[in-house]
């Protein structure tokens, strides 16, 4: 199966696969800008941008931390990110993802607006008012991430009765995925909720709405399953995990490494403060909060709504941003390592070129 571009918004992504948005500092400047540079649509985080270039760009530090969100989630890392890409890519389409449980949300938006971004994604929380931080750029295509053809109906509804418009397309994310899951640890096991019966479904309800385009994520990892989601009705793929096992990956070498070494019963779901169960690698950070003998919970950064300013990461025995931005770092010892189910699968790192022509190519 030969692919087709695919348009989202006034896009047009000449391969249908968007990398997935990995925060902190996974996928920034050089991976967004090169999967872009090779035809898919490359993805910046727009996590953690404070720590971007050893904390240059945010302006109050306490303990070495950005403080506050505003710190946490910087506007000038995050446009220097964006300016970095470009670099690279052009004026080749390129996307941010802005999670909708951070603190700041509409601000961030505005931000990558401002920075010239064409396209955000965003999940974790249904983004029922996204449109309302971006009427000011009608050109910016916005495409939410849901877990089911009820969450789609929802932001359907909702954008069309308050903002008169629609998703330019959806993400329909599995529970294999990398990061935090958008199903209860029950149902990241359930048949029915598996990525391969939700795609249909969905399809079916973005059909309803004018036919907007599904990419469907969580667990794809080779031309195969890129075919078999496409043979289901998706217009393409988002992939996270595998981008990793790139050269041009932003993540530390020694995230990497984790990634090259981990066998598959070391990905596993586990607790986070962000209230849905995250997905990542058992390292020596995991072991330590299993006993509660994990580093000590500051909430300097204040990154996330629902961990109530550090209430729920004492619920859970760690605080992400300090943990991510560790793992950014390359801190073996208390670096917390997402990971999809198929992270184990990385064997050795390739070019971002490389990886780009074996999913259309096959291997």
């Amino acid at each position: 199966m030969s692919y087709k571009s695919v348009q989202i918004g006034k896009y047009k992504i000449k391969r249908p696969i968007i990398q997935g948005g990995m925060g902190v500092g996974v996928s920034w400047d050089k991976l967004a800008g090169t999967v872009s540079k090779e035809g898919g649509l490359g993805v910046i985080s727009a996590v953690g941008t404070g720590y971007y270039e050893d904390k240059s760009y945010a302006k109050r530090l306490v303990s070495q931390r950005p403080l506050e969100a505003e710190n946490f989630y910087s506007k000038e890392g995050l446009t220097a990110i964006i300016k970095n890409a470009r670099k690279i890519c052009g004026n080749k389409p390129l996307a941010a993802n802005i999670l909708y449980a951070i603190n700041d949300y509409g601000r961030v938006v505005k931000d990558a607006c401002e920075a010239g971004i064409d396209i955000i994604i965003t999940g974790a929380g249904l983004p029922t008012n996204m449109p309302e931080f971006t009427e000011e750029y009608p050109d910016v295509a916005l495409v939410p991430i849901v877990s089911s053809p009820k969450a789609l109906a929802i932001i359907c509804k909702r954008w069309q009765k308050r903002y008169n418009r629609l998703p330019d397309a959806v993400v329909l994310e599995g529970p294999k995925s990398g990061g935090h899951q958008g199903f209860t640890y029950e149902q990241c096991a359930m048949e029915e909720f598996q990525l391969e019966n939700l795609v249909a479904p969905v399809v079916e309800e973005a059909k309803k709405w004018g036919d907007i385009p599904v990419f469907a994520a969580g667990g794809i990892w080779d031309k195969k399953d890129i075919d078999e989601m496409m043979a289901l009705g998706a217009a393409g793929v988002q992939m996270g995990t595998r981008f990793i096992g790139t050269h041009e990956c932003d993540a530390h070498e020694n995230f990497k490494e984790v990634l090259l070494n981990a066998k598959e019963e070391d990905i596993q779901l586990m607790s986070s403060p962000v209230g849905y169960p995250a997905r990542g690698v058992k390292t020596n950070l995991t072991s330590l909060v299993e006993k509660r003998e994990g580093p000590v919970i500051k909430c300097i950064s204040n990154c996330v709504a629902p961990c109530h300013r550090g209430v729920e990461a004492k619920e859970v025995g760690f605080c992400i941003a300090d943990r991510l931005s560790d793992a950014y770092n390359g801190d073996l010892e208390f670096g917390l390592f997402f990971s999809g189910t198929n992270g184990y699968r990385l064997n050795e790192l390739i070019s971002v070129k490389e990886l780009m022509d074996k999913l259309v190519n096959g291997e």
